[in-house]
């Protein structure tokens, strides 16, 4: 689902609504007739305004918004819908009329206000959408709006990596350089949008050779947002803290012993949540936005004070790299913390091809293809050569069967992913995800195949799971577990940055008729249900009805999973 209307509180074109598919279904399901409404809550900058404005849209409703400016005029924010003078008895009165209304920023409602948003829940007629962000405490009347179990509240997570990859995906930069902005946003969507604005602004990302892309290295850029969230950590630090920050700051990625810090500047740090201790006594900083400002507001004689030599990075490296090896060996490919690796990379700093190949390989066994092909680049960058990170390129870049893997055990497990079991019949590990997988896939045992599915996901082989769930599709018998299998092929696909396998290829796409397959293909290319029906000289009617039947067929209901049932490429976001 994509969206480009502007809003003054969401990003800007041409970035797109991402993600949000389970949240918007449920904040659309609470709008429905008997229903009260709900409470959405979170940071801010998380995105609860957009969410919120992509559920009403094309409904009749009324919104408000609490400001700081207001917050001490009774019924400021309802100013616009209510006469000049007006008591809360009649303020309820004048808007039971109103069937849905949006609260935004409820936090900031002034109390008449907030008692009025309260007494709306309590009389029922009005449905309510609220916002609420976490922080400061919100006036009694809105927080019992959940608490009292008025309403249904929902805490919004995170956008997850692969949303935020996808929201990002019309800027133009490489997997690497969209992790880092991941983890160094935490789910701010402005602030990720600060910081892409400022970077394709100040001349910091480089072209990648051969790709099409731009990478971000180096520090970060310190722009007005990245100051407003720093400033809270900076204002609280007393006498020592600051000195202890920057330390951990040009310490990162390793942490520091309690004993190289003083004691009671460390306690008072861990209670304003700006540090985290671990279980063996090793500090850091608890947001990775910090280390990179504070690094990055350092001058220039007390960051060469600070900073550690590159080489004491090196047995960090090691570790990490013998960590990876081992859980491949086991088949296990479960995310671990790589902090070395990804602080390397962040810098710009020359990565070891031993070590990129390594991380090239896991990252294309947890079916992070793009993130895969990064990483062998970052190798070849300081080893052209280097027969690895190539192999590991010409892996992440084609299909199975192309290029010979380098490990026996998926060498032979290729055949199974290729539909020939037989062909690896005795010689995988007994008893492993993988063994049990070739042996469903004998059988034609599609509830096996399901099972084997769960247990690559449960280890982290997200795309093998996928492949295992679109080869039960095609062996169940109950069209039922057949559209379950395939839905939950779609949902492992999406995460797995565009792989294109002969699993996945044109995913029971028979299933439909003509038209819906010819409508279908149009709408996973990106084309929008008018630009459809202008193609086929259809109604815009009749390509939704058209779609709606597919989309029963396929057993999804989201038009971003259609591209893995088609499998045909996305159309670049305009």
């Amino acid at each position: 689902m994509r969206t480009y209307e502007q809003d003054a509180k969401t990003l800007e074109l041409p970035w797109p609504f991402t993600g949000r598919a389970d949240e918007l279904e449920l904040v659309r399901g609470a709008l429905t007739a008997g229903r009260p409404g709900i409470v959405v809550t979170g940071p801010a900058g998380r995105g609860k305004t957009r969410l919120i404005t992509e559920a009403v849209r094309g409904t009749d409703h009324a919104r408000v918004t609490g400001t700081p400016e207001a917050r001490d005029l009774p019924l400021a924010a309802f100013a616009h819908l209510l006469p000049d003078t007006v008591s809360l008895h009649r303020a309820v009165r004048a808007l039971s009329g109103v069937r849905l209304l949006v609260v935004d920023d409820a936090q900031l409602l002034d109390e008449t206000s907030a008692a009025l948003v309260h007494q709306l829940a309590v009389q029922g007629r009005t449905r309510l959408v609220v916002a609420a962000a976490d922080g400061p405490p919100a006036p009694g009347a809105v927080s019992r709006l959940w608490t009292g179990e008025l309403l249904p509240r929902l805490a919004l997570d995170p956008l997850s990596p692969e949303d935020t990859a996808q929201l990002l995906a019309g800027a133009g930069l490489e997997p690497l350089t969209v992790r880092r902005l991941h983890q160094a946003c935490r789910g701010d969507l402005r602030l990720l949008r600060d910081l892409v604005t400022a970077l394709t602004g100040s001349g910091r990302l480089t072209p990648v050779p051969d790709t099409g892309e731009h990478a971000w290295r180096g520090p970060l850029p310190v722009t007005p947002a990245v100051r407003e969230r720093l400033a809270p950590a900076l204002e609280r630090s007393g006498p020592g803290e600051r000195d202890a920050l920057e330390r951990l700051a040009f310490a990162e990625p390793l942490p520091l012993p309690v004993d190289e810090l003083d004691l009671d500047v460390l306690e008072r740090l861990e209670a304003d949540g700006l540090i985290d201790v671990d279980d063996q006594g090793a500090v850091s900083l608890a947001h990775p936005l910090h280390g990179a400002a504070l690094r990055a507001t350092a001058g220039r004689l007390r960051a060469r004070r600070l900073a550690r030599a590159p080489f004491a990075h090196g047995p960090a490296l090691d570790a990490e790299q013998h960590t990876l090896v081992r859980r491949m060996d086991r088949l296990d490919v479960r995310p671990v913390p790589t902090p070395a690796g990804e602080w390397l990379v962040a810098q710009g700093g020359p990565l070891p091809a031993g070590y990129a190949e390594v991380r090239a390989r896991f990252a294309r066994l947890r079916g992070e293809l793009r993130e895969a092909a990064a990483w062998a680049r970052e190798g070849l960058r300081e080893t052209p050569s280097h027969g690895g990170c190539l192999r590991e390129l010409a892996l992440a870049e084609g299909t199975p069967g192309e290029v010979t893997e380098p490990d026996g055990v998926h060498a032979l497990y290729t055949a199974v992913r290729l539909g020939e079991p037989g062909r690896a019949a005795g010689r995988l590990p007994a008893g492993s995800v993988f063994a049990r997988h070739a042996d469903a896939l004998a059988h034609g045992d599609g509830p096996a195949l399901d099972r084997a599915a769960q247990a690559l996901a449960e280890r982290g082989f997200l795309l093998y799971a996928a492949e295992a769930h679109a080869q039960a599709v095609r062996v169940h018998r109950d069209p039922r577990a057949a559209r379950l299998s395939r839905t939950r092929a779609v949902a492992l696909a999406r995460r797995c940055q565009g792989a294109r396998t002969p699993a996945l290829a044109g995913l029971v796409l028979g299933e439909l008729t003509a038209r819906q397959r010819q409508i279908v293909t149009l709408a996973a290319a990106g084309l929008s249900n008018r630009e459809i029906a202008e193609r086929l000289t259809l109604s815009v009617r009749t390509v939704g009805n058209h779609l709606y039947s597919a989309y029963t067929r396929l057993g999804t209901g989201d038009r971003g999973a259609l591209p893995w049932l088609a499998d045909v490429p996305e159309r670049e976001t305009a």
